[in-house]
């Protein structure tokens, strides 16, 4: 049988470079090695390369090729597993449609938007049945008008970045007096940032992907966490949070949810798997959008495998799909 070589792109410029290692090597170990040779590639600011028993080899940038043993290895596929930049917002994307590689993620253009929560939030606002929490969009060299914020938002706020993609520099703010220092720690993360409204209810997690040609929504899970919100250590430290896959929801709101998911999906124009989170408003059935995730974690505990396996699949056949989908469209 013909195998087809797979480029596993992995690593990236921020703090979740190692979340990125750990998804790479779950994908890996659960890819069919009689159809793929995985060639895992790691990015950084400094190189790329390919890590082997053998040493490290580095990636030819001008055709996307390494060499090994005197033989040049083209990759037939890009799987990116790279979590925030380049490999979530565009960057890796645009790079491999100049060479016409095919890849597992959105396009660059929708890559690069759904990075931006703010721009995000404006192109799904208008979905039947989605609601937004209201916010407002500060840039570093603005005017950081703190009274006027006050002013039109409603307290509880949150404080985030509004490229980061790791919930690294985000705050819950009570009142007035905490919104300089929060401002402050979240232009430690990005030039802009979110401030929005508290949305107080259950929080959900769904996964979402076009599988055989058709749009596949994922079981939800419910994160039930110890922490006030669910941030960088509530996300990757054991025990901070409780996952509950899938989460207890009736037939009525998971045909709603799905029927929403569907249209965010379709209206970003995404490719692949995305990770969508919201929150079902306490003591309503109303659905509150948070974001949306290009890349989502793929560790062996992570969500979006947690959720495959939940609905009866298997995950190397799921990671395999997502390859020959992309590769006949």
């Amino acid at each position: 049988m013909f195998r087809k070589n797979i480029a596993l792109l992995a690593g990236g410029f921020t703090g979740e470079y190692e979340v990125s290692v750990n998804s790479a090597k779950n994908i890996a170990a659960n890819l069919n090695a009689d159809k793929y040779n995985v060639y895992t590639i790691y990015i950084n600011r400094d190189s790329w390369f390919y890590a082997s028993d053998k040493g490290n080899f580095p990636v030819d940038k001008n055709d996307f090729t390494i060499t090994l043993d005197g033989q040049k290895v083209k990759f037939d596929f890009a799987f990116i597993t790279i979590h925030g930049t380049p490999g979530e917002d565009g960057k890796v994307q645009g790079y491999l449609d100049m060479l016409g590689i095919p890849y597992n993620t959105c396009d660059a253009t929708t890559s690069a938007i759904t990075m931006n929560k703010a721009y995000t939030k404006a192109i799904v606002n208008g979905i039947h049945g989605l609601n937004i929490a209201r916010s407002v969009q500060i840039f570093k060299s603005g005017i950081h008008d703190i009274s006027a914020v006050a002013a039109k938002l409603k307290f509880p706020l949150f404080v985030k970045p509004n490229n980061g993609g790791s919930s690294v520099g985000m705050s819950k703010v009570q009142n007035a007096a905490g919104l300089h220092d929060a401002f402050e720690r979240a232009f430690t993360e990005d030039d802009q940032i979110l401030v929005e409204e508290f949305i107080k209810g259950r929080e959900f997690s769904i996964g979402i992907a076009r599988l055989h040609g058709k749009i596949k929504v994922l079981p939800a899970t419910e994160i039930i966490s110890s922490k006030e919100f669910f941030d960088y250590e509530a996300k990757y430290t054991p025990g901070v949070s409780k996952e509950i896959t899938p989460g207890n929801l009736t037939h009525e709101q998971n045909e709603k949810i799905a029927e929403i998911v569907t249209e965010v999906y379709l209206r970003l124009n995404c490719k692949g798997m995305v990770r969508i989170d919201f929150i079902l408003l306490e003591g309503a059935e109303e659905f509150y959008f948070i974001e949306i995730n290009t890349t989502p974690g793929q560790s062996a505990n992570s969500l979006i495998p947690q959720q495959v396996r939940a609905a009866g699949m298997n995950v190397g056949e799921f990671y395999g799909e997502l390859i020959e989908g992309n590769i006949r469209h």
